[in-house]
Protein backbone atom coordinates (compact mmCIF):
# COMPACT_ATOMS: atom_id res chain seq x y z
CA UNK A 1 0.00 0.00 0.00
CA UNK A 2 1.53 3.35 -1.02
CA UNK A 3 1.30 6.57 0.99
CA UNK A 4 -1.70 7.97 -0.90
CA UNK A 5 -3.63 4.74 -0.44
CA UNK A 6 -2.72 4.51 3.24
CA UNK A 7 -3.85 8.09 3.87
CA UNK A 8 -7.18 7.27 2.21
CA UNK A 9 -7.53 4.17 4.41
CA UNK A 10 -6.83 6.23 7.52
CA UNK A 11 -9.46 8.82 6.60
CA UNK A 12 -11.97 6.04 5.96
CA UNK A 13 -11.15 4.35 9.27
CA UNK A 14 -11.49 7.65 11.15
CA UNK A 15 -15.06 8.03 9.92
CA UNK A 16 -15.96 4.41 10.64
CA UNK A 17 -14.67 4.53 14.22
CA UNK A 18 -15.38 8.16 15.15
CA UNK A 19 -11.70 8.71 15.88
CA UNK A 20 -10.10 12.16 16.07
CA UNK A 21 -6.42 12.39 15.17
CA UNK A 22 -4.35 14.88 17.15
CA UNK A 23 -0.90 15.68 15.79
CA UNK A 24 1.86 17.76 17.32
CA UNK A 25 3.50 20.16 14.89
CA UNK A 26 6.76 18.20 15.16
CA UNK A 27 5.20 15.24 13.34
CA UNK A 28 6.11 14.42 9.74
CA UNK A 29 4.17 16.30 7.01
CA UNK A 30 2.31 13.14 5.93
CA UNK A 31 0.91 12.79 9.44
CA UNK A 32 -0.01 16.48 9.61
CA UNK A 33 -1.96 15.96 6.38
CA UNK A 34 -4.32 13.37 7.89
CA UNK A 35 -4.66 15.00 11.33
CA UNK A 36 -7.90 16.60 12.45
CA UNK A 37 -6.20 18.98 14.88
CA UNK A 38 -2.58 20.15 14.80
CA UNK A 39 -0.68 22.30 17.28
CA UNK A 40 1.29 22.52 20.52
CA UNK A 41 0.94 19.76 23.10
CA UNK A 42 -1.43 21.47 25.56
CA UNK A 43 -3.45 23.05 22.77
CA UNK A 44 -4.21 19.55 21.51
CA UNK A 45 -5.47 18.32 24.87
CA UNK A 46 -7.63 21.43 25.31
CA UNK A 47 -9.16 21.00 21.86
CA UNK A 48 -9.92 17.33 22.57
CA UNK A 49 -11.77 18.43 25.71
CA UNK A 50 -13.63 21.22 23.90
CA UNK A 51 -14.96 18.97 21.16
CA UNK A 52 -15.71 16.21 23.71
CA UNK A 53 -14.02 13.63 21.55
CA UNK A 54 -15.03 10.06 22.35
CA UNK A 55 -11.85 8.58 20.93
CA UNK A 56 -8.52 10.15 19.97
CA UNK A 57 -5.23 8.98 18.55
CA UNK A 58 -2.45 11.21 19.86
CA UNK A 59 0.40 11.57 17.39
CA UNK A 60 3.00 12.86 19.78
CA UNK A 61 4.61 11.47 22.92
CA UNK A 62 3.31 9.89 26.11
CA UNK A 63 2.97 12.98 28.32
CA UNK A 64 0.77 14.57 25.64
CA UNK A 65 -1.55 11.57 25.62
CA UNK A 66 -1.64 11.70 29.42
CA UNK A 67 -2.64 15.38 29.27
CA UNK A 68 -5.58 14.47 27.05
CA UNK A 69 -6.66 11.85 29.58
CA UNK A 70 -6.26 14.25 32.52
CA UNK A 71 -8.61 16.77 30.93
CA UNK A 72 -10.94 14.23 29.29
CA UNK A 73 -11.21 11.09 31.46
CA UNK A 74 -14.07 9.69 29.37
CA UNK A 75 -12.11 9.95 26.12
CA UNK A 76 -10.48 6.77 24.87
CA UNK A 77 -6.93 7.97 24.24
CA UNK A 78 -4.52 5.93 22.11
CA UNK A 79 -0.77 6.46 21.77
CA UNK A 80 0.16 4.78 18.46
CA UNK A 81 3.71 3.87 19.52
CA UNK A 82 3.98 3.09 23.25
CA UNK A 83 7.73 3.77 23.32
CA UNK A 84 7.29 7.36 22.05
CA UNK A 85 8.17 9.37 25.12
CA UNK A 86 9.81 12.65 26.11
CA UNK A 87 13.10 12.10 27.98
CA UNK A 88 12.75 15.47 29.72
CA UNK A 89 9.28 14.57 31.02
CA UNK A 90 10.75 11.62 32.90
CA UNK A 91 14.04 13.11 34.15
CA UNK A 92 12.73 14.08 37.59
CA UNK A 93 11.04 11.59 39.90
CA UNK A 94 7.94 12.57 41.90
CA UNK A 95 9.64 11.32 45.09
CA UNK A 96 12.34 13.96 44.71
CA UNK A 97 9.72 16.70 44.51
CA UNK A 98 7.87 15.36 47.56
CA UNK A 99 11.08 15.44 49.57
CA UNK A 100 11.85 18.99 48.43
CA UNK A 101 8.39 20.18 49.48
CA UNK A 102 8.86 18.72 52.95
CA UNK A 103 12.17 20.53 53.32
CA UNK A 104 10.89 23.79 51.75
CA UNK A 105 7.26 24.24 52.83
CA UNK A 106 7.16 27.90 51.76
CA UNK A 107 8.22 27.14 48.20
CA UNK A 108 5.83 26.53 45.32
CA UNK A 109 6.63 23.96 42.65
CA UNK A 110 6.10 24.92 39.01
CA UNK A 111 6.04 22.12 36.45
CA UNK A 112 6.53 22.62 32.74
CA UNK A 113 3.68 20.91 30.91
CA UNK A 114 6.32 18.53 29.45
CA UNK A 115 6.12 16.25 32.49
CA UNK A 116 4.48 12.97 33.42
CA UNK A 117 1.06 12.88 35.05
CA UNK A 118 2.74 11.54 38.20
CA UNK A 119 5.01 14.58 38.38
CA UNK A 120 2.18 17.03 37.65
CA UNK A 121 0.34 15.51 40.62
CA UNK A 122 3.13 16.64 42.97
CA UNK A 123 3.29 20.24 41.73
CA UNK A 124 1.38 23.41 42.53
CA UNK A 125 0.94 24.70 39.01
CA UNK A 126 1.80 23.77 35.44
CA UNK A 127 3.03 26.18 32.77
CA UNK A 128 3.59 26.12 29.04
CA UNK A 129 6.60 27.78 27.43
CA UNK A 130 4.36 30.66 26.38
CA UNK A 131 2.69 31.18 29.78
CA UNK A 132 5.59 30.44 32.16
CA UNK A 133 6.72 34.03 32.79
CA UNK A 134 3.18 35.32 33.30
CA UNK A 135 2.17 32.54 35.68
CA UNK A 136 5.33 32.50 37.81
CA UNK A 137 5.09 36.28 38.15
CA UNK A 138 1.51 35.93 39.46
CA UNK A 139 2.37 33.40 42.15
CA UNK A 140 2.24 34.81 45.67
CA UNK A 141 5.29 32.81 46.73
CA UNK A 142 8.73 34.28 46.01
CA UNK A 143 10.42 30.90 46.50
CA UNK A 144 9.90 28.82 43.37
CA UNK A 145 11.16 25.42 42.27
CA UNK A 146 10.90 25.28 38.46
CA UNK A 147 11.08 21.81 36.89
CA UNK A 148 12.13 20.01 34.81
CA UNK A 149 13.72 22.19 32.12
CA UNK A 150 16.64 24.21 33.46
CA UNK A 151 16.88 26.22 30.22
CA UNK A 152 13.26 27.38 30.18
CA UNK A 153 13.58 27.94 33.91
CA UNK A 154 16.72 30.03 33.38
CA UNK A 155 14.87 32.15 30.83
CA UNK A 156 12.02 32.73 33.29
CA UNK A 157 14.47 33.50 36.09
CA UNK A 158 16.19 36.17 34.00
CA UNK A 159 12.85 37.84 33.25
CA UNK A 160 11.69 37.70 36.90
CA UNK A 161 14.70 38.70 39.07
CA UNK A 162 12.38 39.44 42.02
CA UNK A 163 11.62 35.73 42.33
CA UNK A 164 14.03 33.23 43.88
CA UNK A 165 13.78 30.47 41.28
CA UNK A 166 15.54 27.19 42.00
CA UNK A 167 16.46 25.06 38.99
CA UNK A 168 17.29 21.38 38.79
CA UNK A 169 19.13 19.39 36.16
CA UNK A 170 16.40 18.58 33.62
CA UNK A 171 16.63 19.56 29.96
CA UNK A 172 15.34 18.76 26.48
CA UNK A 173 18.00 16.52 24.87
CA UNK A 174 17.20 17.99 21.45
CA UNK A 175 17.28 21.73 22.16
CA UNK A 176 20.10 21.42 24.71
CA UNK A 177 22.51 20.41 21.93
CA UNK A 178 22.42 23.88 20.38
CA UNK A 179 25.42 26.18 20.75
CA UNK A 180 26.12 29.84 20.06
CA UNK A 181 28.49 28.66 17.32
CA UNK A 182 25.56 26.94 15.54
CA UNK A 183 23.66 30.21 15.49
CA UNK A 184 26.60 32.39 14.47
CA UNK A 185 27.49 30.07 11.58
CA UNK A 186 23.91 30.10 10.30
CA UNK A 187 23.63 33.88 10.67
CA UNK A 188 26.85 34.33 8.75
CA UNK A 189 25.42 32.22 5.95
CA UNK A 190 22.12 34.12 5.98
CA UNK A 191 23.01 37.64 7.24
CA UNK A 192 19.64 39.08 6.26
CA UNK A 193 17.66 36.51 8.30
CA UNK A 194 16.02 37.01 11.68
CA UNK A 195 16.38 34.24 14.26
CA UNK A 196 13.51 32.69 16.26
CA UNK A 197 14.25 30.15 18.99
CA UNK A 198 12.48 28.01 21.57
CA UNK A 199 13.30 28.84 25.24
CA UNK A 200 14.21 25.19 25.90
CA UNK A 201 17.53 26.16 24.30
CA UNK A 202 20.66 27.12 26.30
CA UNK A 203 20.99 30.76 27.40
CA UNK A 204 23.92 31.42 25.03
CA UNK A 205 21.61 30.57 22.12
CA UNK A 206 18.58 32.45 23.42
CA UNK A 207 20.66 35.63 23.81
CA UNK A 208 21.30 35.67 20.06
CA UNK A 209 17.62 35.46 19.12
CA UNK A 210 15.40 38.13 17.62
CA UNK A 211 12.39 36.28 18.95
CA UNK A 212 11.94 33.70 21.73
CA UNK A 213 8.74 31.69 22.01
CA UNK A 214 6.72 28.50 22.01
CA UNK A 215 6.21 26.43 18.87
CA UNK A 216 2.98 28.16 17.89
CA UNK A 217 4.49 31.59 18.59
CA UNK A 218 7.51 30.79 16.42
CA UNK A 219 5.20 29.72 13.59
CA UNK A 220 3.13 32.91 13.83
CA UNK A 221 6.27 35.06 14.00
CA UNK A 222 7.82 33.32 10.99
CA UNK A 223 4.64 33.73 8.95
CA UNK A 224 4.57 37.46 9.69
CA UNK A 225 8.11 38.05 8.40
CA UNK A 226 8.68 39.00 4.78
CA UNK A 227 12.25 37.73 4.54
CA UNK A 228 14.27 34.76 5.72
CA UNK A 229 13.74 33.30 9.19
CA UNK A 230 16.16 30.96 10.93
CA UNK A 231 14.13 28.53 13.05
CA UNK A 232 15.73 27.24 16.25
CA UNK A 233 13.45 24.41 17.24
CA UNK A 234 12.58 20.86 16.18
CA UNK A 235 12.71 20.50 12.40
CA UNK A 236 9.01 19.67 12.16
CA UNK A 237 8.28 23.39 12.36
CA UNK A 238 10.28 24.14 9.21
CA UNK A 239 8.71 21.11 7.52
CA UNK A 240 5.29 22.53 8.41
CA UNK A 241 6.08 26.07 7.29
CA UNK A 242 7.77 24.97 4.08
CA UNK A 243 4.74 22.86 3.18
CA UNK A 244 1.97 25.26 4.14
CA UNK A 245 3.39 28.71 3.38
CA UNK A 246 4.29 30.43 0.11
CA UNK A 247 8.01 30.95 -0.50
CA UNK A 248 8.72 28.07 1.87
CA UNK A 249 12.40 28.21 1.06
CA UNK A 250 12.74 31.36 3.18
CA UNK A 251 12.43 29.29 6.38
CA UNK A 252 15.91 28.11 7.38
CA UNK A 253 16.40 25.18 9.73
CA UNK A 254 19.08 25.79 12.34
CA UNK A 255 21.35 22.78 12.94
CA UNK A 256 19.11 20.20 11.21
CA UNK A 257 21.40 17.37 12.29
CA UNK A 258 20.68 18.25 15.94
CA UNK A 259 17.10 19.49 15.97
CA UNK A 260 15.28 16.25 15.27
CA UNK A 261 13.33 14.51 18.05
CA UNK A 262 13.61 10.77 17.48
CA UNK A 263 10.65 10.04 19.76
CA UNK A 264 8.39 12.40 17.82
CA UNK A 265 9.44 10.72 14.58
CA UNK A 266 8.69 7.18 15.79
CA UNK A 267 5.06 7.30 14.68
CA UNK A 268 4.28 6.27 11.11
CA UNK A 269 1.09 6.31 9.04
CA UNK A 270 0.93 2.54 9.43
CA UNK A 271 1.10 2.90 13.23
CA UNK A 272 -1.78 5.37 13.11
CA UNK A 273 -3.89 3.11 10.91
CA UNK A 274 -3.38 0.15 13.25
CA UNK A 275 -4.19 2.31 16.28
CA UNK A 276 -7.47 3.47 14.71
CA UNK A 277 -8.40 -0.09 13.80
CA UNK A 278 -7.65 -1.34 17.32
CA UNK A 279 -4.74 -3.44 16.09
CA UNK A 280 -1.91 -1.48 17.66
CA UNK A 281 -0.89 1.26 20.02
CA UNK A 282 -1.62 1.62 23.73
CA UNK A 283 -4.69 3.00 25.44
CA UNK A 284 -3.63 5.50 28.10
CA UNK A 285 -5.16 4.68 31.48
CA UNK A 286 -4.61 6.79 34.60
CA UNK A 287 -5.75 5.94 38.14
CA UNK A 288 -8.53 8.36 39.04
CA UNK A 289 -6.83 9.65 42.18
CA UNK A 290 -3.67 10.42 40.20
CA UNK A 291 -5.65 12.05 37.40
CA UNK A 292 -7.47 14.34 39.85
CA UNK A 293 -4.24 15.37 41.58
CA UNK A 294 -2.60 16.16 38.23
CA UNK A 295 -5.69 18.11 37.17
CA UNK A 296 -5.25 20.49 40.12
CA UNK A 297 -1.96 21.84 38.74
CA UNK A 298 -3.43 22.17 35.24
CA UNK A 299 -6.54 23.97 36.49
CA UNK A 300 -4.28 26.33 38.43
CA UNK A 301 -2.42 27.04 35.17
CA UNK A 302 -5.68 27.82 33.37
CA UNK A 303 -6.74 30.10 36.23
CA UNK A 304 -3.49 32.10 36.21
CA UNK A 305 -2.52 31.96 32.56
Amino acid sequence: MNTVELKAKICEAKKETGTVILAHTYQDPDIIDIADITGDSFFLSKKAAEIKAKRVVMCGVRFMAESVKILSPETETILPVPSATCPMAEQILPERVREYKKENPDSQVVAYINTTAALKAECDVCVTSSSAIKIVDKLEADEILFIPDQHLGSYVKEKLPHKNIVLWDGFCPVHAQLTAEDVIACKNKYPDAVFAVHPESPAEVVKLADMVGATSEIINYAKAQKGRVIIGTERGVVDYLSTHEENGERFIQLAPEKLCCEDMKKISLDDIYKAIKGEGGEEIVLPEDLRKKALVSINRMLELG
